[in-house]
């Protein structure tokens, strides 16, 4: 019987990551090209290169660059839904024990978005390349933003119902929020101190609920 050959990789191509699903190895090296130079100037070619497949497997499992630039944002928002929903119940959660935990509970919030922020800096990358067209894939803060500003909207709205604090324009607190913890991450990646930086946000970010909604009880 003649011995199996495994077929030969071109060169320079990288080796696929055999541990993890295909799907996700693509959507892993698009959702950085995407990042890094925005919808229009990366193709599905470049993306098979980057992921160690053809261009045929990155359609199979996505579809057309529009469908895979799509998906590269449902995935950030898989994930980022799932730790902001879990932080956002345990705040709920404290609305009943008063104003002091509300605030302490929405300090946690906080630092549990920009925690993943910083774990995840393409994620505020793939952002700001879609902002410089808000005109273009406007669909994509329906579907893969909206729901996590109404997320915490909604949970501001709820502490000001119950007197845990006194918030008129939640809808504005939220956005300023994300676009000051955007605007961290891009100075992390410029280059600002690490350490210091984090650390120094955190306690703006906290000053600044603080100063909205009364500094919480030691």
């Amino acid at each position: 019987m003649a011995a199996m050959t495994m077929p030969r990789r071109r060169p320079g191509r990288p080796r696929r990551d055999e541990s993890r699903p295909t799907r996700e190895v693509v959507l892993t090296a698009a959702t950085a090209l995407f990042a890094e130079r925005g919808f229009d100037a990366v193709g599905l070619r470049e993306v098979a290169a980057a992921a160690g497949v053809d261009v045929a497997t990155v359609a199979h499992h996505t579809g057309t660059k529009a469908a895979l630039y799509d998906a590269c944002f449902a995935r950030v928002f898989a994930a980022e839904r799932e730790v902001l929903t879990e932080a956002a119940v345990q705040a709920r959660s404290a609305l009943d024990a008063g104003p002091d935990a509300a605030r302490r509970a929405l300090h946690d919030l906080v630092d549990v978005f920009v925690d993943f922020l910083e774990d995840r800096p393409e994620t505020t990358a793939l952002w700001l390349r879609r902002w410089l067209e808000p005109q273009r894939h406007a669909e994509l803060d329906q579907r893969y933003a909206e729901p996590l500003y109404r997320l915490v909207t909604e949970l501001l709205t709820a502490a000001a119902a119950a007197g845990a604090l006194v918030e008129p324009t939640p809808h504005i607190t939220v956005r300023s929020l994300v676009w000051a913890a955007h605007g961290h991450v891009v100075a992390l990646a410029a280059g600002a101190p690490g350490a210091r930086e984090r650390r120094e946000f955190r306690v703006f970010v906290h000053r600044f609920l603080d100063g909205l909604y009364g500094p919480p009880a030691p």
